[in-house]
């Protein structure tokens, strides 16, 4: 009898583990995906979708889920739930939806704000396949020079220079060419990149198990008998780098893609990501950033949803029971409420926690053990310059540049972060340089005789703290003058490496922590969200990190739930969505993947027939 029973049981568990992994509507297939239609570019037409401003009747009824905030992790998480014939209203604060993959078009020249390249968008990449089904195939992007990235390290004739190139091969032996005495070096951190990209989905994993589960694989290291990215995960990425090699400029190519933390500080994992991220190719996508909102909103609307901008949420509305049932928008002096039995939340954790929710929830220790677990990320300062020439005239190319004054990260960054308000304009150590008018045709067709680049680096928010409480565009000459000092240095230092651009500028403005926090809703002007540190990244954090909240029916999606970046963001929303539906939709994915590239080498057979 009992015999019986605990067969019945297990036969009840692995019934319900197959109902959870397979047993509901998958969001993807292969028919959603058609040819990319004929571009748009009449702005006024991509107005209407992009910018659509909030009002009651707009609102659709009977919605099943709300979103805070428009960027890639809001984005992706409603258009995932639209295609299973969920009815999403998406709610941007700005004047147009996209976030970080919103341009801007000032001067005849059009800004991205983020988004800069993407990776791992070959053919039938688990990315890529991610993309076209949330924008239904609709998304065009081009594929950059194989010299991508350009590393430059010291100044005058103590600069070096190293050139990173894709390819599955060619990246590793191009690098082997530059640091001859180093290629074990080399071999082993391209491992450690492998190990990291095809077991991230382990990490991953942690999210959507029983947390009770996740900690006792954790804690008894059962599951790091089943991968060193457990270990890797809470390793920094200094130290993985000091036993690889003592070639400090290697150690700069291993950790270059700065987000505000030093290597010491960071994940080997996420750190060997962001470099295998371009491995097969760097891409950008056609038509601009914008392109990518303007083609998932559509998939949205299809299902009866809609995206709504100039709509400040305000309040997240919960009841007696501690239950999320929607959101306030603020319009002038009135207040909106919007309902929806699903409250997800892209404008990260700790506007959501700190600002949305009502005081006495706030206070809860189970919110607060959430937000200890995160630190405030640093904020990023852009310089936006335009120039009337082309990009012939100017000697540019799609290549991206970052420029670091020496080969120590650790001691540069800690450096600088330390400095006074008045020293910091005129040291600043790192700075990355972008031209997305060379890196899309349609560029030239667009904002024909015209060029623009963009120039980032990390700052410090209290460097600007001051001027908080101020409007934008109404921050007073001291403010003025003190971001362009910034402004006019990294100009200056930019101008050493492409000489022509001086004499053809002819607009600059630049974008301090508080134009992000006004324009992104990014908390302290960080737009890469909570800090990326080596904590955040320890596999029980990554478990205790989940997409759904101390709040029934809140959830969380975008860079705060895995990892920072348009990728980043991406997955969380794909995280986001497996947990509001109960059913882990990369499974999907996978199935999808292999139909696909089996009708891929169909296609090749026939053709060699």
């Amino acid at each position: 009898m009992w015999l019986l029973v605990l067969l019945l049981g297990v036969a009840a568990y692995l019934y319900g583990i197959y109902r959870f992994l397979f047993g509901k509507r998958s969001p993807f297939s292969a028919e959603s995906v058609r040819p990319p239609g004929k571009r748009m570019y009449e702005q006024k037409e991509r107005d209407k979708v992009l910018k659509q401003g909030f009002s009651v009747e707009k609102v659709p009824e009977n919605l099943d889920a709300v979103v805070i905030g428009s960027g890639m992790g809001g984005l992706t998480a409603a258009a995932i739930l639209a295609k299973v014939g969920k009815r999403v209203l998406v709610l941007e604060q700005h004047d147009q939806a996209g976030g970080c993959c919103h341009s801007y078009i000032e001067k005849g020249f059009e800004f991205d704000v983020g988004l800069h390249y993407i990776g791992q968008l070959h053919e039938n990449s688990l990315f890529r396949i991610a993309l076209d089904q949330i924008t239904e195939g609709q998304l065009e992007f081009i594929k950059l020079d194989q010299h991508f990235d350009t590393i430059v390290i010291g100044d005058g004739d103590e600069r070096r220079i190293y050139r990173i190139h894709t390819g599955k091969t060619e990246m590793a032996e191009h690098l082997k060419k530059q640091f001859p005495n180093d290629t074990q070096a080399i071999d082993a951190f391209f491992k450690i990149m492998k190990v990291s990209a095809t077991k991230t989905h382990y990490l991953a994993a942690l999210k959507l198990i029983p947390l009770w589960l996740a900690l006792f694989l954790l804690k008894s290291r059962i599951a790091h008998l089943f991968s060193p990215i457990f270990k890797w995960a809470s390793t920094s990425a200094t130290i993985m780098n000091n036993r690889l090699t003592s070639n400090k400029d290697l150690h700069i190519i291993f950790s270059y893609f700065f987000y505000g933390v030093p290597p010491k500080d960071s994940s080997t994992v996420i750190n060997a990501l962001l470099l295998h991220h371009y491995k097969r190719g760097a891409y950008y996508p056609k038509g601009g950033a914008s392109e990518i909102p303007f083609h998932i909103i559509p998939v949205i609307q299809k299902a009866g949803g809609n995206v709504l901008v100039r709509a400040p949420v305000c309040c997240i509305l919960v009841d007696e029971k501690e239950r999320a049932y929607g959101v306030t928008v603020k319009r002038g002096t009135e207040e909106v409420k919007v309902l929806a039995p699903v409250v997800i939340s892209d404008a990260g954790v700790f506007t959501t926690y700190q600002k949305l929710l009502p005081p006495e929830i706030q206070a809860k220790p189970e919110i607060q053990d959430r937000l200890n677990m995160m630190k405030h990320g640093r904020g990023t300062f852009l310089v936006f310059a335009g120039f009337d020439a082309t990009q012939e005239e100017l000697g540019i190319v799609s290549t991206n540049s970052w420029l670091y004054k020496t080969n120590d990260m650790d001691d540069m960054m800690d450096c600088f972060f330390s400095l006074s308000k008045e020293e910091a304009p005129d040291n600043i150590p790192m700075m990355f340089i972008t031209f997305p008018s060379a890196k899309d045709p349609t560029a030239k067709v667009r904002h024909p005789g015209k060029s623009w680049m963009t120039l980032l680096t990390m700052v410090n928010y209290e460097w600007f703290e001051e001027w908080t409480d101020t409007g934008v565009r109404r921050r007073g000459s001291e403010y003025e003058a003190y971001k362009m000092r910034y402004a006019n240095t990294l100009f200056d230092w930019a101008c050493e490496h492409f000489p022509k651009l001086r004499d053809k500028l002819v607009f600059l403005e630049a974008a301090t922590p508080l134009t992000n926090m006004h324009y992104l809703g990014a908390s302290r002007g960080a737009m890469y969200s909570a800090e990326q540190n080596l904590d955040r990244f320890h596999p029980e954090a990554i478990a205790r990190n989940k997409c759904s909240t101390p709040v029934k029916n809140l959830f969380i999606s975008g860079q705060d739930v895995f990892s920072c970046g348009i990728a980043g963001a991406l997955h969380g929303g794909l995280l986001c969505a497996s947990t509001v539906l109960d059913h882990i939709i990369y499974i999907d994915l996978l199935f999808l993947k292999k139909k696909l590239k089996k009708r891929t080498r169909a296609k090749l057979t026939k053709k060699q027939e």
